[in-house]
């Protein structure tokens, strides 16, 4: 039942923290809430068994390099570092759309809250609650069948 749930919620939590990511510039969220609410569905689908925490290196470089060279790519053009550049798209259904650098600052800053929270997932060895419940399970089944058995001049 708890897997099937968090199936179910996943999704929404997505998309969720999608529009906290996107509405974090003119109002409160950002990449730091974004990746916390990615990194709660990460510890429930650990918890849940339906997948293993990977990668933690590979986000948090991933995120580091990409929040680094947005920090400083202002400077490039003789700009204050993490000075922000924002542009504006015409996108059919939704008009006129702003987008700036901040953005691409954020999506690193996700990237790292996911990755620490892999990392704290494998330094403390998580698992699934449903796989430790059956380790348990069998070892008590494996202890019961051992008692039942006669051993040699027992009888």
């Amino acid at each position: 039942i708890v897997s099937l749930a968090v199936r179910a919620v996943t999704p929404i939590a997505l998309v969720v923290a999608a529009y906290v990511l996107l509405a974090g510039h003119n109002q409160p969220g950002g990449g730091f809430a974004a990746g916390l609410m990615l990194g709660a569905v990460i510890v429930l689908r650990t918890i849940a068994g339906i997948q293993q925490p990977r990668h933690a290196a590979t986000w948090l470089a991933t995120g580091g390099t990409i929040a680094g060279l947005v920090a400083i790519a202002p400077l490039l053009w003789g700009d204050a570092l993490l000075d922000q550049r924002v542009g504006a798209w015409e996108v059919p259904l939704l008009g006129k759309v702003k987008a700036g650098s901040a953005l691409l600052f954020d999506l690193g800053v996700v990237a790292i809250v996911v990755g620490v929270v892999l990392a704290l997932l494998v330094g403390l060895d998580a698992t699934s609650l449903v796989d430790r419940d059956r380790t348990v399970g069998d070892r008590r089944h494996q202890d019961s069948s051992q008692r039942q058995q006669p051993r040699g001049g027992e009888l």
